[in-house]
């Protein structure tokens, strides 16, 4: 039986999905009239900062569960049963043994 570890994150769209997001929640404050002026130019900056966050963390929790998943592959695994597959030559189909 294959064991799987755990679908490594894609950083680049974990990062990209963060900033569209952010910017999102930046238009709508700014389209209903939440935040307007000056709080604008501190506003715009937050969703890149967050994406950059984001980015970080799963760069360095990334290479701990490579880490693990590698460890895991290389690890000795329980035999498996003996499944082998045999060609009968008179029958029209393989039989499992």
């Amino acid at each position: 039986m294959l064991r799987s570890a755990r679908h490594p994150v894609n950083i680049g769209q974990l990062v990209m999905g963060v900033a569209f997001l952010g910017l999102v929640v930046v238009w709508a404050l700014i389209q209903s009239d939440v935040v307007g002026g000056d709080d604008v130019r501190w506003l715009l900056p937050v969703p890149w900062v967050l994406a950059g966050l984001a980015g970080l963390l799963a760069t360095t929790r990334s290479g701990r569960d490579w880490e693990r998943a590698e460890n895991e592959a290389t690890a000795p695994q329980p035999s498996a049963p003996d499944d082998t597959l045999r060609y009968d030559a008179d029958a029209d189909d393989v039989n499992v043994r």
